[in-house]
């Protein structure tokens, strides 16, 4: 039996399906998205809720012409397939297939590249000023969730959409998610009409009334005033409506037919912004994502929910780090931990029900998140904020102003250091050690292994300063955790093994892959020194110094781009000591972003696996010797 989805090859083919067929395409579609998604991984729950808006806003808009933009850009699957991306599907988050999230260099119909929160508001809000600019008439939808709306650069476009007046629809997914349940004032706010069962009482039994009447398009408009006065009964302010839009809502965000009316009445609108809230259920239609939407945001390979946890030796480092600041904070009673909605990817849950007041998720607001950690520290506490290292990038400022300026001993926990992996280009951490090391008094590390790891937190929590420790992403190497905490020493290396013939400085991950080359450049006859650079502010100038006196080929390994990483701080070094006859080579990632694949195809790319670090290393040293003797020779 044929599926409507396999006749879907663009967007048109989905207009002249009647409401049964497009109910079918619903089934389908999450049949799909459960098929590839558990064999490849992805954000399953997320893309899983918007099925029957993604068809609705396919069926009354005209894209590529009219520009919607996905907020995050992780619930998109549905918009791929039925947007000429049907045969690709199964590529999803493969090396060189399609993309987990929406990509301007992939299709026309992706309007904008997205991977962070809270962005969709502002660029609808720029195309539209873009589009009356240019004497144009496309539609701009922006699709935000309820947790993306809690982010200051949604409000500040919301502020700015309401002055301008422009023509645009914002749609708010409201499923009381984010990855973890949404938090804070707005949440509260939209829960009143969410869970009011007042209100659902009313909107039932006003769609009963009206049902029994032919009114025509009258209908929507009655139906509206009717919400609209229980609306008022729960929510006593009307919030959207103060900042300058149309609202309508709240609608059963599973309802084809009633989604489609909506958006018919808000592309209507001439000349003020719209605001659609849509209540969904993250997971909709796949049992095991709706009862567990945490773990179902997204899966690993094969339907398995990411873990947050594990009984196997090989801890994630995630969980290393939640073990270690919570036995700190039974210790000491000035540490506290600030996560911008993401206490279950920093395994928090054991130590929110243990030292509730001892952790504060203020919602997808990294800005926020570091300031109000400042705040803090300027009262004598010692805050460690928990974020993604891709997700710090927009707390640059604060980080600079309100953190390194003063001098506030804030801790800065960068999970997903490094190359992540199949999240692709918005998603991997690899520029954390260039913009935190531009950072006066900024102290940054990355640990070898999970034991380090403990050690490091601990030294933070100790050193009075600001520091940053970045980590990668997955399970730990399996060493040993030493049961007492200890500091290490504030710009210390460690030297883990002696040869002459160059000298391997790495960092972070890439100190086991850089062991690993060692053992097979020893096999043939090559002998390395290793040494775990585990500071990169300050360096350890007196080891490198006095390994490049007798050294003269010398490698850097980093995952992390090579302008203002860990090799040019190295090179600036040597440059500053007058070492001109000292051979540096510095791997690490090009000036490009690095796209999805796994870990270790990327790291494969890029030569920094063993493999790869065993031949640069070769290559460079015979480049090196023959460099030397034709400058001998001159």
């Amino acid at each position: 039996m044929s599926k409507i989805l396999d006749g879907i090859n663009s967007p048109a083919d989905l207009k002249p399906l009647s409401l049964v067929d497009l109910n079918k395409l619903a089934i389908e579609l999450r049949e799909e998205m459960v098929t590839r998604v558990t064999a490849n991984g992805g954000h399953l729950a997320s893309s899983l809720g918007v099925v029957e808006l993604t068809i609705a806003l396919h069926k009354v808009f005209n894209c590529p012409d009219d520009k919607i933009v996905w907020d995050v850009g992780h619930q998109c699957y549905a918009h791929k397939l039925l947007t000429g991306r049907r045969e690709q599907f199964a590529t999803l988050r493969q090396y060189g297939g399609i993309s987990g999230f929406t990509c301007r260099d992939e299709s026309p119909y992706d309007a904008f590249t997205t991977g962070h929160a809270s962005t969709s508001i502002s660029a609808a809000v720029g195309m539209a000023a873009a589009r009356d600019l240019s004497g144009d008439n496309y539609n701009v939808i922006a699709v935000i969730g309820d947790g993306a709306i809690t982010g200051g650069m949604a409000l500040e476009a919301l502020n700015n959409a309401g002055h301008l007046g422009k023509r645009l629809i914002v749609i708010l997914n409201d499923n009381g998610m984010s990855i973890s349940p949404t938090v804070g004032a707005m949440s509260r706010l939209l829960g009143k009409v969410r869970f009011d069962r007042r209100y659902y009482k009313a909107s039932e039994k006003s769609k009963r009334l009206l049902s029994r009447f032919d009114m025509g398009s009258r209908i929507w408009e009655i139906g509206q005033r009717i919400k609209g006065g229980m609306k008022k009964m729960v929510m006593p302010t009307t919030l959207w409506e103060e900042f300058g839009f149309a609202y309508t809502g709240p609608i059963d965000g599973h309802n084809i037919n009633d989604l489609v009316s909506a958006l018919e009445q808000a592309k209507s609108y001439s000349h003020k912004p719209a605001l659609i809230h849509i209540v969904t259920t993250k997971g909709k239609g796949y049992g095991p994502a709706e009862s567990d939407a945490i773990n179902f945001h997204g899966i690993s390979p094969k339907g398995s929910p990411k873990k947050t946890g594990s009984s196997h030796k090989l801890l994630p480092y995630s969980e290393i780090f939640a073990r270690t600041v919570e036995k700190m904070a039974w210790e000491n009673p000035k540490i506290a931990v600030i996560t911008a909605a993401m206490p279950d990817g920093y395994c928090l849950g054991h130590m929110q029900s243990t030292m509730p007041n001892r952790i504060f998720d203020v919602g997808i607001c990294e800005q926020h998140a570091v300031t109000f950690a400042a705040g803090m520290a300027a009262q004598g506490m010692t805050p460690i904020v928990a974020i993604y290292s891709t997700f710090l990038q927009r707390a640059f400022d604060q980080i600079i102003h309100d953190v390194a300026l003063p001098k506030l001993p804030v801790v800065f926990a960068l999970d997903r250091g490094g190359i992540v992996g199949e999240d692709g280009k918005t998603h991997q951490g690899i520029f954390d050690l260039s913009y935190l090391s531009l950072i006066p008094d900024m102290i940054l590390a990355s640990p070898k292994d999970e034991n380090e790891l403990q050690h490091l937190l601990y030294t933070a929590t100790k050193c009075g300063k600001p520091m940053a420790i970045r980590y990668p992403r997955g399970v730990g190497t399996g060493v040993e955790l030493e049961p007492e905490l200890r500091e290490i020493p504030v710009g210390s290396a460690e030297i883990l093994r002696k040869g002459p013939d160059a000298a391997l400085l790495a960092t972070g991950a890439s100190v086991k892959a850089a062991m690993a080359a060692a053992d097979l450049l020893e096999m043939q006859g090559t002998r390395v020194t290793v040494v775990n650079m585990r500071y990169i502010r300050p360096l350890d100038e007196d080891v490198i110094l006095g390994l490049a006196s007798d050294i003269k080929s010398i490698i850097t390994i980093e995952e992390n781009v090579l302008n203002g990483g860990l090799g040019s701080l190295v090179a600036a070094l040597l440059k500053r000591a007058s070492m001109d006859d000292v051979g540096l080579k510095s791997l690490g990632i090009p000036d490009e972003f690095v796209t999805h694949g796994t870990q270790a195809q990327l790291r494969s790319n890029y030569h920094l696996d063993a493999e790869g670090i065993s031949s640069e290393t070769l290559a460079f040293i015979d480049e090196f010797e023959i460099s030397k003797k034709i400058l001998a020779s001159r």
